[in-house]
């Protein structure tokens, strides 16, 4: 065995709605680590939060669910990783070199597991606690992109207590502002879970109630007929940009079931589009990126309006899918970067962003005896 290998933590599972996505993008993963690079560590969070760590990267997923060896990562940098958990003191190795999160959705994707990371100490691949929070809330990133000059399509966020309050209120508020068809979809969640389209009035109440079970904020958006556009980004603060994709779905719009239970979608790698139009998505995709302060990877996704020609950013996903179909490494082979390269200049980023990281003071050094002199003054108010 070779001792320099870099063992890398491969974060899967979760405990969103995105849990078995995540496993199918992990497995990706897994299988195009070098091992002469690599020792892989499979880690499954369970749908109940537990961490537990495989025997080895050959086991299949689902049995490390079920069998793994349950761990925790303390928040404590002097700790080493990994710890055991439960009765047997023996179990899969402690240290972690790099972690590579591929979580999809809350508790993954979202700066939670990011801001365990950074207190952990631990070098992780991908966008980092500022970035995946942005990420993960629609609205909020919309907001950041409009501020940066990049347009998106009309949209009302609405939080799930004022629809359970006012549903009346919200109804009058989506019929003013949109003409149907609108999308009804949370504003946490990904891969399209809980999304619905409506087509008329009457159908915003179930489309809303479906949406406020995952996320405490629902996003209602204008429907926009158009071709949906993809932008593959890599790197730190010099990002760059893949070929952009094109999906063409079989179904009326890219759905769950669309994207991962049935066939017949189309990706067309690199996208009928002028040039002038791949240098805009691509303009746009890097300062979407930029504008929230990403890490590493995103896939940013756009509507190209068919009436108007007009390109709206839809979204960026910091953890995008890394499936055997997805559309970011597809992306980046079309670009000349195969998904093994690809897997390795992830890690580079992160070991990277962490030396970087590692250059910031975070305390100041007082000089001698300078404590005392911050000490709060004893209590005088003793009785006499």
């Amino acid at each position: 065995m070779n001792a320099k290998r870099i063992r890398v933590g491969v974060l899967f599972g979760g405990r969103s709605g995105e849990h078995e996505v995540s496993i199918a993008s992990a497995q990706s993963v897994l299988r195009a680590l070098d091992p002469e690079k690599y020792e892989a560590v499979p880690i499954g969070i369970a749908k109940d939060g537990r961490w537990l760590v495989g025997e080895s990267a050959q086991k299949l997923l689902p049995d490390v669910l079920k069998r793994g060896h349950r761990v925790v990562l303390p928040p404590d940098p002097s700790a080493g990783s990994l710890m055991s958990v439960g009765e047997s003191p023996a179990g899969p190795p402690s240290r972690v070199d790099v972690m590579f999160p591929v979580l999809h959705g809350t508790f993954g994707e979202d700066g939670t597991v990011q801001g365990l990371l950074e207190l952990a100490g631990v070098p992780y691949v991908g966008a980092g606690v500022l970035a995946s929070s942005v990420g993960m809330d629609k609205d909020v990133q919309k907001r950041l992109f409009r501020e940066a000059g990049i347009p998106v399509v009309e949209y009302l966020a609405v939080p799930r207590t004022e629809w359970q309050r006012n549903p009346a209120d919200v109804e009058k508020a989506v019929a003013k502002k949109f003409r149907y068809p609108v999308f009804v979809k949370p504003a946490t969640l990904g891969s399209s879970v809980g999304m619905t389209k409506v087509r008329r009035p009457r159908e915003l109440s179930a489309a809303m109630d479906e949406a406020s079970q995952f996320a405490q904020k629902i996003l209602v958006e204008r429907a926009v007929n158009g071709r949906e556009i993809e932008v593959a980004v890599l790197g730190n603060e010099d990002p760059q940009t893949a070929v952009p994709g094109e999906i063409i779905p079989h179904r009326e719009f890219y759905d769950y079931t669309a994207k991962y239970l049935e066939e017949g979608t189309e990706l067309r790698i690199p996208a009928k589009l002028a040039p002038a139009q791949v240098k805009r998505f691509q303009d746009y995709a890097r300062r979407a990126f930029l504008a929230i302060e990403c890490r590493g990877m995103a896939r940013v996704d756009f509507f190209l309006e068919k009436r108007t020609g007009k390109i709206y950013l839809n979204e960026l996903n910091t953890i995008p899918g890394f499936t055997s179909i997805s559309m970011y490494p597809k992306m980046w082979e079309a670009s000349g970067i195969s998904y093994t390269q690809l897997i390795d200049r992830l890690i580079e980023l992160a070991l990277e962003e962490h030396q970087e990281k590692s250059r910031t003071k975070y305390a100041i050094e007082l000089p001698e005896g300078a404590a005392g002199a911050l000490a709060p003054p004893p209590d005088s108010s003793s009785s006499s």
